[in-house]
């Protein structure tokens, strides 16, 4: 009864999170805690599910040219240097303090996508020079600022690395609002991202043994189809509708992170504390099995 009753909650929750082209990370692990089930190994599956999502949704997204490849190559790469870093530095932080910067940061992401600026003001197609890269993709005509991308690509896989997180909630903010890319082609390729993402950090789970495949696989089936049924549904919702959806989203979960780390939620901030370690343990264990 329980693994139906996950598999059902995660269908919903997979739909939702790949409209907006995130993993579901933020709620796959938390979700499996409250049931009992040992972190390390909720950590594992969670990440499975994201490489799930992202591997489901790209399908779509690509087949209906959502998915920018070169400029995930090159935002990817440049992320993952970041990360690499905030994993190194975690120890300097506490969860708590770690959560309550991030729940700043996602808040102030919020308002620009509930109440978003002019669009001439942010998609520059008329831009060029050194830093300037233009993209032709599919119907749409956008220039990447890669003076502003690469450093901000740099920081969004700083606070990835920091907080132990694949980084979609950051990185679709961050292409839209600072880079200008069409919020479709944002998600989409978001999509794609998070799943090279996680499966880095599944790997360090693995080689430590975190991992209950049966679990894994019942809640996968579900991951999957929730995210070919969110990923088509993104497609036809209208883009300032998304964007608004997107923006109350993240004000949900800032709350969420707030709440759980002022310990309103009983036992929740030890839970984020020793959550957050984990995944920077978990994190920098993935780099030296890489290497």
């Amino acid at each position: 009864m329980l693994i139906a009753l996950l598999a059902a909650v995660f269908l919903v929750v997979s739909t939702v999170f790949a409209m907006l082209g995130q993993g579901g990370g933020a709620l796959y692990t938390p979700i499996q805690v409250l049931t009992g089930i040992p972190f390390h190994e909720a950590a594992t599956t969670s990440l499975l599910l994201i490489m799930v999502v992202s591997a489901s949704s790209t399908i779509v997204f690509r087949k209906n040219k959502r998915v920018d490849v070169p400029l995930v190559l090159v935002l990817e790469l440049i992320t993952a240097t970041g990360a690499f870093v905030g994993g190194l530095t975690s120890v300097k932080f506490s969860g708590s303090q770690l959560s309550l910067g991030f729940a700043a940061f996602i808040v102030f992401a919020a308002l620009f996508m509930i109440f978003p600026v002019k669009s001439d003001r942010v998609i520059q197609r008329d831009k060029s020079g050194f830093f300037y890269w233009k993209r032709a993709f599919g119907n749409d005509r956008y220039v990447v600022n890669l003076a502003i991308a690469l450093p901000a690509s740099f920081a969004a896989g700083l606070a990835s690395g920091l907080l132990g997180v694949g980084g979609g909630l950051i990185k679709v903010p961050l292409m839209v609002l600072l880079l200008g890319i069409p919020m479709d082609i944002a998600i989409g390729s978001s999509a794609l991202m998070i799943g090279v993402t996680a499966t880095t950090g599944f790997a360090g789970h693995v080689a430590n043994g975190h991992w209950d495949w049966k679990l894994s696989i019942v809640l996968a089936i579900a991951v999957f189809v929730g995210a070919q049924v969110g990923a088509r549904f993104s497609l036809k919702i209208n883009k300032k509708t998304l964007k608004r959806l997107f923006g109350w989203f993240l004000v949900f979960v800032a709350t969420v992170l707030v709440l759980k780390t002022v310990g309103i939620i009983p036992g929740a901030q030890r839970d984020l504390q020793n959550a957050v370690t984990f995944e920077q343990h978990a994190f920098i264990s993935t780099l030296m099995v890489d290497a």
